[in-house]
Parts: C-alpha cells; structure tokens; sequence
C-alpha cells in the first residue's frame, strides 16, 4: 500500500467539521496537543497526535458537513491515548476545554476523562494503566483479522487456538 505525504499511514482518520478551520486547529495544538500536519486554506487541516491523525473540515452544507451543536445529543466522540492523563486533563481544563467527567479509573484496565472542544466534539482521553484481558471486565475477546475467514467475516476467538 502507497502511503503519501498527504493521507499519511493511518487506517482510520475521523473527520471533524468546525465552524472555523483556522481556529479550531490552534485550539486543538494548544489545549489537547496536537501538532499540525498540512493546512489546505481556510477548508482542511490535519493534526497528529501520536501515530493518529484526524482531518478538521470547514461547514460546508455544500459537501453535507455540518459543525455540531452543543446542548444536542452527540453523534461520535474520539478516544485519543496519552502518557499521563491526569496532567493532559490539567493542561486541557487550562486552556479552556469543558470537562464533561473527570479522570477516573475503568475496570478494563483504563484511567480517563472527557472533555467538549470549543465547537461541541466529545473527546476522551485514555492512559492504559493495567493490561486485563476483556474476560476479566466482561468482554469477550475476538480473533484478529489474520485469523477471519477469506470472507472477511468476523469470529470468535478459539480457546484453543495460540494467537
């Protein structure tokens, strides 16, 4: 697979749309840490966080891209790992990002916190701090893509079966 300088090598990139492109990407750097990729005018940035990336986009009713609305029901959120989420909530919660909840330790092995972005995005922001199995939390663990069948089809983990 050809992996350009424009769409990097990520599988998955969410797209964002805020209001204002220029604004939003400065927001994000300064309050969440992103770093800033390639800006295409006033309509498209990329930003990198880690080895994730995510593409905010201008409102363009044109395209069908709307910006959220705070105080309506949200439709996605993005889940970004960091080294040490009490200090990255710290650093967030200064610069002006509206805690929804504050760190907290998960079951399944996780400390995080969410938090709303200036135009209303839901971020959560996760720190492994225990690898448990997802039997351990009630999960149900699943076989990794080189062991579906060729029909792409998904499947349950075999016990017996050495991953």
């Amino acid at each position: 697979m050809l992996i350009s300088r424009t769409t990097g090598s990520a599988s998955v990139v969410p797209e964002l749309v805020y209001p204002d492109v220029e604004q939003a990407v400065e927001w994000l750097c300064a309050t969440f840490g992103f770093t800033e990729v390639w800006r295409a005018g006033g309509h498209r940035a990329r930003i990198a966080f880690g080895n994730g990336v995510v593409i905010v986009a201008d409102a363009e009713a044109e395209y069908g891209r709307v910006a959220p609305t705070r105080g309506e029901l949200r439709r996605h959120a993005v889940m970004v790992k960091v080294e040490d989420v009490d200090a990255h909530h710290d650093h967030a919660q200064q610069h002006g990002a509206r805690i929804i909840s504050p760190p907290a330790d998960y079951r399944y092995g996780e400390r995080q916190y969410s938090a709303e972005d200036l135009a209303g995005h839901h971020w959560t922001f996760t720190q492994a701090i225990v690898d448990v199995a997802p039997e351990d939390w009630g999960g149900t663990s699943m076989a990794p893509a080189s062991y579906r069948p060729a029909d792409g089809s998904c499947t349950r983990r075999s016990d017996e079966r050495s991953l």
